[in-house]
């Protein structure tokens, strides 16, 4: 490798050829002022358009200022990046990107955690020159079911942009206009809701400022605890667990469970249940469905589709529904856990404890934006009542226990109530990449070969990798499985279907980095993979702990089945459970 003599404020440093500035600088340790930079190496992403000029430094001979973030070094070069010129430049700069910029801070949703609000602190701004001249630039408030985008606060970082096109390349949201009116928006038409947006979330994820967040839902949540005519049943999500903590100052990778539960008594829940109860009722469907059609396939039907796609997660299910609707027949008829766990709670709970389904809400408590639109989706509606009312992310669960003077760090240990909060290891691991395809290669394997399984864990089918391939033995017969997170990672796998090149039985796909563990909804990880690594840790930890790891022998799973759903895949089950697919493509452009 070849390798660079530089000076930096002093400092003379060897770098590599090609490194840029502002990565030198890190090595003296020096942190340059950055707004559009995002550098998310994990996932092999990096967002470094040179836009905002904030990072500027000055290069010895050279008569420009120079974007650190997008200039390789040179052998020799001398780069002042804290002299009287640059630092007038960065405040200047961020003064006219303050001038077109709204002032509502104090009541923005990304208040406390805005970039462009920690950076006009950093610079020490305190006014802006020409304020009372400036022309502001406004636009139509843009809300979907699952977010908001609110240009008038969009700095053209470029970074949703970049999530959305290079990582996901679901192809939402694209530069338009140019100058003073450019913004990232939906191309064509400025509107997510008709534009192929699956809800991931990835962008908001992202997004320096307020241009992008979540539909908040707490108004909502507590509205129904105040109503004394409703019982309100709530739900967790196995990846919150494992990272709630992170917004109360606990360790990334902190496993929260029991306090999580505690908690959301006192916030005045009438039950706590667990979504791993519905992630074992996943498996029982979806293993089943998996099962019927492998044995279908080995005896030769031709007709049979395969592989067999998962579809617990929303975000996906969005996506091949945009971009690959010829291929809706082949996922998983299995509705997701949280929508088995409406539907579930709202027939079979609702009948065990009186309770007629329009005076029961169902509460969710996601990892996930796309979960918000999944449980507004017409199909998981009886009689116009959906099966989950409200759906909010991890980040809203911790400001309503903030908002309730409640201290989760101190909080004592509670159990999930009976029978919708009991959960195997199976379940758990849901929250992870590769998770739900382990889960029903545990379950599958016994039912398939008869016998027991003795080694639980299937380390080949774990990883942070975007695509991994694994094989797994069942009794002789090869059992070829394909696992992708990120929906760029998914299109490749989906293309080899419609190649007719795919070798696979089984593919299990996940729309976020890492899946659930680093959802859309969750506390903001700024695409550290040690922060997913930590979360992956805590939900395999707890899927060890579990008395019970294995779906099918989940007694309250058992339970439903006797007394209420006959057995898996039955009509009744296939009426509660199961789903079926749309053509959206007439709203999706290429991109």
């Amino acid at each position: 490798m070849k390798m660079v003599n530089i000076t930096l404020d002093g400092n003379h440093i060897e770098v590599p050829a090609g490194t840029t500035i502002y990565e030198s600088a890190k090595q003296v340790h020096i942190d340059i002022p950055a707004l559009c930079y995002m550098d998310l190496k994990d996932l092999n992403i990096r967002n470094r358009p040179g836009g905002c000029r904030i990072c500027v430094v000055e290069v010895e001979g050279r008569r420009n200022l120079a974007p650190s973030c997008s200039t390789a070094v040179e052998e020799g070069m001398v780069v002042k990046t804290n002299s009287v010129r640059v630092i007038n430049a960065r405040r200047t700069v961020m003064e006219l990107i303050l001038s077109d910029h709204p002032k509502d801070c104090l009541t923005c949703a990304k208040s406390g955690q805005c970039d462009l609000q920690q950076m006009a602190i950093r610079l020490g701004i305190r006014d802006i020159p020409g304020q009372e001249y400036a022309e502001m630039s406004t636009y139509r408030l843009d809300t979907s079911p699952s977010i908001i985008r609110e240009l008038d606060k969009c700095i053209m970082c470029r970074r949703c942009e970049t999530m959305c096109n290079d990582f996901q390349t679901v192809g939402a949201l694209h530069a338009i206009n140019r100058g003073f009116y450019a913004v990232v928006a939906p191309a064509f038409e400025m509107n997510l809701e008709h534009s192929p947006c699956t809800y991931c979330g990835q962008c908001v994820a992202v997004c320096p400022t307020g241009a992008l967040t979540e539909v908040d839902h707490t108004g909502k949540v507590i509205a129904a605890l105040n109503d004394p005519a409703k019982t309100v049943v709530v739900q967790t999500a196995p990846a919150v667990r494992a990272a709630l903590g992170e917004e109360f100052g606990m360790k990334p990778g902190t496993l929260v469970t029991g306090k999580m539960v505690t908690a959301l008594r006192h916030l005045g829940f009438n039950y706590v249940f667990d979504t791993d109860f519905a992630a074992d009722l996943t498996i029982m469907e979806e293993g089943t469905e998996f099962l019927g059609r492998l044995t279908r396939f080995l005896d030769g039907d031709t007709e049979v589709q395969m592989p067999i796609l998962t579809s617990c997660c929303p975000g996906w299910v969005n996506f091949f529904e945009h971009h690959f609707p010829e291929l809706k027949d082949i996922p998983s008829t299995a509705r997701s856990p949280q929508q088995m766990f409406g539907s579930v709670a709202k027939s079979y709970f609702a009948e065990k404890i009186g309770v007629e389904r329009k005076d029961m809400v169902v509460v969710s408590i996601m990892p996930c934006l796309a979960k918000k639109y999944e449980c507004q989706r017409e199909e998981f509606m009886v009689d116009g009542v959906p099966d989950v009312d409200i759906s909010i992310s991890t980040r809203e669960l911790a400001h309503l226990i903030k908002q309730a003077n409640l201290d989760l760090v101190e909080m004592t240990d509670g159990d999930f109530d009976l029978p919708l909060g009991e959960s195997t290891g199976a379940g758990v691991i849901f929250g992870t990449t590769g998770g739900v395809i382990e889960a029903a290669t545990r379950t599958a394997y016994e039912i398939y070969t008869g016998k027991t399984l003795e080694k639980i864990d299937f380390e080949q089918l774990r990883g942070m990798d975007g695509l991994r391939s694994a094989t797994v033995d069942f009794g002789g017969q090869e059992i070829r499985i394909g696992i992708a997170h990120g929906l760029g990672n998914a299109r490749k796998l989906l293309e080899e279907i419609k190649s007719g090149k795919s070798q696979y039985h089984a593919i299990e796909i996940m729309a976020c980095p890492g899946g659930c563990i680093g959802g859309g909804g969750q506390p903001l990880h700024h695409g550290d993979a040690s922060i997913l690594q930590a979360r992956a840790k805590a939900i395999y930890e707890e899927d060890r702990n579990k008395k019970i790891r294995k779906s099918h022998e989940n007694p309250f799973i058992q339970q439903l089945y006797a007394d209420y759903l006959g057995e898996p895949f039955s009509e009744k089950a296939h009426a509660l459970l199961h789903t079926h697919y749309f053509d959206r493509r007439k709203r999706v452009f290429q991109i």
